[in-house]
Formats: C-alpha cells, sequence, structure tokens
C-alpha cells in the first residue's frame, strides 16, 4: 500500500534531449549517487531508467532517457522510440540544451516533438560552467524564442552549480501525491540491469570509434557463495565482429582485465560485497539489426 500524506508531493519527471547534453549526469547529481553511467561518448544510454529523489516532503521519480538522434540502425530506432515514449503520462519533462552549442537544428526538431503536450516544460540549459555571463544571457534569450515553456534554468550537472533552484523549481511544479518508493530506494532497476551497465561504461571508456557502440552485456549467472561473503558473476561481452572482439581482449588479454578491474570496484560499491567476475566475449554478428537479439539483450520487450 502506498504512503500518503495531505501535503505530500510527488511526480514523474522525464530528462530528453540530444546525445550528449548532460542528462545522466544531471541525474546522479540530483540523486546525490551514481545511478546511471555516464561517458564522454555519444548514445551511452540506451534504456529509459528511473531515478528516485526523496525529501521529507516530496518525491520525485527522474526518468533517464537515451538521446534522440538520427537513427543508423535497428537498435538506434529502439533508443529514440523509448525516448519519446517515456513522454507519455508524466507531471513535468525537462528539456535539456548545451549552453556552449546554442540551439541545434535536432534541438530545434526536438522542440517541435514537444509543441503538441500538455505537459509543462522546464528547459534545462547545461553547461553553463563553460560560458560567460554574456554569452549565457544570448542563451536564454535564444531559448526563449525557441518555443513557450514554463522556466528556463541554467545549471552545470557537473558542478552542481544551480541544481538547488531546478529541484525546487521541480518539487513547486509536480503534484500532491503519494510516496511511490521507500526513502533509501534510488533506482528501480534490478541491480543485474545496473551492473550490465556498469562494465558496459568501462568498454565505452577503454575503446574507441564504432567498438562502444556495437557492444552489448548479458549476465549469464549471479551467485552468493555459500562459504565466504563473494558473489560470482558471470558475464557475456556480446560484439558484431571478430575484429571488435580481439580489441576488447586486447594484447594477451590486457584490455578485457583492465575492464574486468575497473567495473569490479564499481559493482563491489553497488553490492557491498566481494565479488569475482568473469567476463566471456562473443561475436554475434549484426545484432543490432537483429530484433531477436535486440529482444534476448534485453532491448524489446
Amino acid at each position: 500500500m502506498l504512503e500518503t500524506d495531505a501535503d505530500f508531493k510527488s511526480g514523474f519527471v522525464t530528462v530528453i534531449g540530444q546525445p550528449n547534453v548532460g542528462k545522466s549526469t544531471l541525474i546522479n547529481n540530483l540523486i546525490g549517487e551514481k545511478v546511471v553511467i555516464t561517458t564522454p561518448k555519444q548514445q551511452t544510454t540506451r534504456n529509459k531508467i528511473q531515478c528516485i529523489y526523496t525529501q521529507d516532503d516530496a518525491q520525485v521519480i527522474f526518468i533517464d532517457t537515451p538521446g534522440i538522434h538520427q537513427a543508423q540502425d535497428k537498435m538506434g530506432e529502439y533508443m529514440v522510440d523509448v525516448a519519446y515514449k517515456s513522454l507519455q503520462k508524466i507531471d513535468l519533462i525537462f528539456f535539456m540544451i548545451d549552453a556552449r552549442k546554442g540551439i541545434t537544428r535536432l534541438d530545434r526538431k526536438i522542440s517541435k516533438q514537444l509543441s503538441g503536450l500538455n505537459t509543462p516544460i522546464i528547459v534545462v540549459l547545461n553547461k553553463i560552467d563553460l560560458i560567460g555571463k554574456q554569452k549565457l544571457a544570448n542563451r536564454i534569450e535564444e531559448v526563449n524564442r525557441l518555443g513557450d515553456y514554463i522556466d528556463v534554468i541554467p545549471v552545470s550537472a557537473k558542478t552542481g552549480n544551480n541544481l538547488d533552484t531546478l529541484i525546487e523549481e521541480t518539487i513547486k511544479l509536480i503534484p500532491k501525491g503519494p510516496k511511490y518508493y521507500p526513502n533509501d530506494m534510488i533506482t528501480d532497476q534490478i541491480e543485474q540491469f545496473v551492473i550490465t551497465e556498469l562494465i558496459r561504461e568501462k568498454i565505452m571508456y577503454l575503446t574507441r570509434e564504432e567498438v562502444p557502440h556495437a557492444v552489448a552485456i548479458e549476465i549469464i549467472q549471479m551467485k552468493k557463495r555459500e562459504e565466504r561473503d563473494l558473489i560470482d558473476i558471470n558475464a557475456n561481452i556480446y560484439v558484431e565482429r571478430n575484429s571488435q572482439k580481439g580489441i576488447i581482449i586486447g594484447k594477451n588479454g590486457k584490455r578485457l582485465r583492465e575492464i574486468g578491474k575497473r567495473a569490479r570496484k564499481d559493482i563491489e560499491d553497488l553490492l557491498g560485497s566481494q565479488i569475482y567476475l568473469d567476463l566471456w566475449v562473443k561475436v554475434r554478428k549484426d545484432w543490432r539489426e537483429k530484433e531477436d537479439a535486440l529482444k534476448m539483450l534485453g532491448y524489446r520487450g
């Protein structure tokens, strides 16, 4: 049964924008913990991920979405579809724009998609730590000409600048409602999903060009050993080409060991336990174009 309070407020907020605008960084900093992976590469986020912010009088469920881009394959089509579907049945939208770049053609396309919605929209101008005051003033004026938004809030998701204002305005705009999740819950994702994301994040940092985007992770087994506080995790790393497999493994297995080392640290922090992480790299040719592969890897219902 949901906890109710006459003065309590709760709502769902979708964060939308083009790739690499800082959506995941924003949500991690608002929540106060690393919930969603972040990398400098575009299209890091592939799924809709719900992250939960709770204070004494309110609970906000932030929905992180894949960046909206020009899809090149079925995987890309899925990601854009996920982003736009996340706009249904929510209370507020954050439309994130990179303040350094100003209004791009893709921003205008997203704005047009948003224009027919009745949901209130806050434009979040991100990366203000990288521009001066005059340029910021120009950006705010550009946004005001772009569409009819309820507010424009400049922030730096990376440094935390002005995030308190963003939270205050968010809570003003969401309706009264129940507490959907316990106070200490920060995401509704199962642990296995978060683990696959952490492994994929390390691959994205340690490989270049097409390789990171051709990677998918599948947890084969996750089992706690009876005799000691240790969790065995077996996972497959799927790529599309033998050449990509060689790149991920690296000379004498060096890169794969480094991926495992970095992922293991974050997974141990997540689980609060020591883990043994066993990674295998496998080729599944052109998986991003195949419906059965997308379903197997969790990218289709």
